[in-house]
This record gives structure tokens, sequence and C-alpha cells, in this order.
């Protein structure tokens, strides 16, 4: 889409306000908005200015000033505001220089991608990420000097078996565990789902699939169709985006925590990746799984490194509690075909050379799409590159390995801060190409630090009440 083709669009629906979003550098889409008479083709090379200062890790105050640049690419018809309004995904750019800024994750994303085009590896990453999320019927939090709670609630949750639910229970509740494509009435969330599906096709997502997940309490999934590591993430953006904004239509309120239910499975994105030169797959071969050796050496690169992305793939300190034994979690760091019990595995549903791809099980949707990407393809990469041995494959159920084989296998770090020490030690492989910038690395590792790790660490948690009142 050029931008005659946005303006041209803007016209056929009556279009009242231009919006333009971002993302900025924890994760959230931002968003400022203008009369739609602003929106101009030279708009797309002048840009819009706004407070670099004001959004989270960004510029000091001496330096606020920055540019929003519009993507005419990107751009779709918001389905959930009152006045017709296009929405358009922006890079950052700096006023003077006209840089793009090296703290935008989505130009992080982009330059991976020129990165791997000029090393020569391949032309095209596919990604395919398959983000989780659960819907409740109504959520509360607080924490402050005092007190700290939260409680959610689903009219599916198990825990309601025993409630009055106002006009009387009508049963068909989901045990822990058993949420896994289950049919109405069981499932309550097949019309929402459905609409958020058809509200991403129109937005351009191409969507293969919805269904509900395992948990109880209303987890849900909906499956996007690969796409190259850039549209992906803008994707991810406005996937995330449909989805809260279809629940809270609904009264309902869907949240992407990755462990929101204690004793049941969380939220991950198991994320596909393939690369392809001159429209030929380079991962299709006559290795382990049909795989070519240059896909082994690209899943070599990522296990070497998984401590290490894994701070950005799985960037929340509630990430962790994810990632534990016991809920289909991949904290084994191995790779295996068929097998969920590895982090890293390789799917056979097709014997097609166009679908040989591996698939990275450890990440969550809490995670900056762009960031998270980038950092997998720069990993596989490296692998490429040096070609790093994955190691033996494990084909069988990790979970029921005795304690002692157990013990041998590389695990995921079991917290943020351990993640992100990973980081700290081990990131030159995404300088390469300065993809990933030093000043991104230290200011990732310092914002998660103060503001996350840091502000946990110091709050005691509501069941340390439970444990220790009565010392």
């Amino acid at each position: 889409m050029t931008p005659a083709d946005v303006i041209k669009l803007a016209k056929e629906k009556d279009c009242k306000v231009l919006d333009l979003r971002f993302m900025d550098f924890p994760g959230m889409w931002q968003n400022t908005s203008y009369p739609i008479s602003e929106l101009t083709e030279d708009c797309f090379s002048e840009g819009f200015g706004f407070d670099g200062s004001s959004i989270r890790g960004w510029q000091a105050i001496n330096e606020s000033d920055m540019l929003l640049m519009p993507q005419p690419e990107t751009a779709f018809i918001d389905p959930f505001l009152a006045e017709s309004t296009l929405a358009i995904i922006c890079n950052i750019a700096d006023p003077i220089t006209g840089a793009d800024y090296t703290r935008d994750p989505r130009n992080i994303a982009k330059k991976s991608i020129a990165h791997m085009k000029t090393i020569g590896i391949a032309d095209t990453c596919y990604i395919g990420p398959e983000a989780e999320f659960f819907v409740f019927s109504n959520v509360q939090y607080d924490s402050n000097e005092h007190e700290s709670f939260y409680s959610i609630d689903s009219p599916e949750a198990v825990w309601n078996t025993g409630s009055s639910e106002g006009e009387g229970n009508l049963g068909h509740k989901i045990r822990f565990k058993e949420g896994y494509f289950p049919t109405p009435p069981s499932d309550t969330l097949m019309d929402v789902r459905t609409e958020m599906m058809l509200h991403m096709i129109d937005a351009g997502i191409p969507v293969e699939c919805h269904h509900h997940e395992v948990a109880t309490a209303g987890q849900c999934e909906i499956d996007m169709r690969f796409s190259d590591l850039v549209s992906m993430g803008d994707m991810l953006c406005k996937y995330k985006y449909i989805v809260k904004n279809t629940a809270k239509k609904h009264g309902l309120s869907a949240t992407f925590m990755p462990k929101p239910v204690f004793m049941d499975n969380g939220s991950g994105m198991h994320t596909h990746l393939s690369l392809w030169k001159g429209g030929e797959p380079l991962f299709a071969g006559d290795g382990y799984a049909g795989l070519s050796q240059t896909a082994l050496h690209a899943i070599g690169g990522v296990l070497k490194h998984a401590r290490a992305i894994i701070a950005l793939t799985n960037p929340t300190t509630i990430s962790y509690k994810r990632l534990v034994p016991g809920y289909e979690a991949p904290v084994n760091l191995a790779m295996s075909q068929r097998n969920r019990s590895a982090s890293v595995r390789i799917p056979v549903y097709s014997k097609s050379p166009k679908a040989k791809r591996f698939e990275f099980r450890c990440p969550d949707p809490s995670c900056n799409g762009y960031l998270a990407f980038s950092a997998l393809l720069m990993a596989a990469l490296d692998g490429i590159e040096n070609k790093i041995d994955p190691g033996d494959p494990l084909d069988v159920n990790i979970y029921d390995l005795d304690p002692e084989t157990a013990a041998g296998i590389p695990k995921t770090p079991a917290s943020l801060e351990e993640s992100l020490m990973a980081l700290k030690d081990d990131h030159q492989f995404l300088l390469k190409g300065d993809v990933f910038t030093p000043d991104v690395i230290e200011t990732w590792i310092e914002y998660k630090m103060e503001n996350e790790v840091d502000a946990l660490r110091l709050r005691p948690h509501p069941y340390e009440f439970m444990m220790y009142y009565d010392i």
C-alpha cells in the first residue's frame, strides 16, 4: 500500500480521524490522533512531532523532540472507535539527523532483517507466533503500602461449580488442565473469539484458526498465519489490540499475562521460525526430522543463547511462574521432533519442504514482539554463521526422566533477574550489524531491574502472610 492508497482508503471509508501508533520500549502500544485533514502524501516523509521524553525508556528531556513516521503498508480501519478512524503504525526518527531511532523496537526488527540480508544467509525470515490469552468476566487488583490483592473470575472457571451465579448455576465448568478444544456450553467464548478473528481479518491479519486453550477460566488462542518478521511484529500489535477491545465490548477483560491462574497452565507464545532465500526454503534437508544442516545450526544458536534471549522473549517477573515444570512449559533447553516437552520442537505435520521450521516454545505474549522476534533471529543467524551444534535430540518425555538424567539438561532461567544477568553476559551476537546497540541492551537491563525486579522484591507478597504471619 502506497501513501496514495492510504489516502484513497481514508476517503472510501469516510474517515474523520488519523490515529498514529507506535511501540514503546517495554512493549505497550501508544497512540496520538489528528483530524483526517492532516493525512497528506507529504506527512509520510515529513512525519509528526512528539515528546520522546514522556515515553518509558526513551529520550532525556533535553533531547525530547522526536518524529513519528507513518508506514503506509500498516494502515487499517479501527473497528472499535465511535468515529471512523484510520490507524497507521509508525517508525520513530530523529528530527535533526533524520536517522531511525535506535531504541525504536520496530527499527530494531528492520535492522535484524537488513543484517540477515547483508551477511547473505537468507533474504526472508518467516515468523509464526501462537499467542495465548485469558478472558475474564471480572478482574480486581490493588497494591499499596498496607494491602495487596488480586481477584479474577470467569463463568466457566472450575471454582464456580458451587456458585449461585445470579439466575442459577448452569454447570459446564472447565476443570483444571481440561480446557483444550471443548465445545460450547463449556467453552463460553466461541462467539467472542470468532468476532476477534473477523476483526483481525478486516485489519489485514491472516488467521488460521481459533480455539479454547488448556486452562480453565477462559484461556484462548487465535493463530495467525506466518509472515515476514517485521510484518508479524505489526500484526502482533494489532492482535493484542483487537483481543482486548473485543473483550471489553462484551463486558469482559482480556489479558496476556503469562500466569494469571495458579495451579493451571499459563499463556505462552510458541514461535515458529524459518529462513528462505530466492523463494526457496533453507530449512528442508535430509538431516534429523527432515531438517537441513542450516536449520540444525540455527537451532544450535538458539539453544546456546536461549538463557539470554529469554530476557527479551519472557520479559516480566510473572513470566517465570509459567516457566516451571508440570504445566507443559518448556523449561528444558533441548530440541526434539513432535515433542512439546522440549524448548525447541520440530513440527512434523507436513513433509513439504516449505513447511520445515522450528518452534521455540519459551516465549510468552507479554513480550515486545519486535524485540523478541529480532533476538530469536539473531541467535539463529549466529548459530548458522558459527556452525553451532544443537546437540543430540531428546525424543522422550523429558518431564518423566529420572532426576539424575534431567539434571544434566540445561534449563531456562528461574527468574527475570537471572535471565537479565544472562543477557548481560551474553549479548555480543545481538550487537552484530548494529541491530541491538549496547545502549539498548544496557537500558533494557536497567529498566527491567529497577522498575520490575526490584519493585517486586521490595514488596511483601500476600502469600507470605499465609506462610509467616504466625511465626
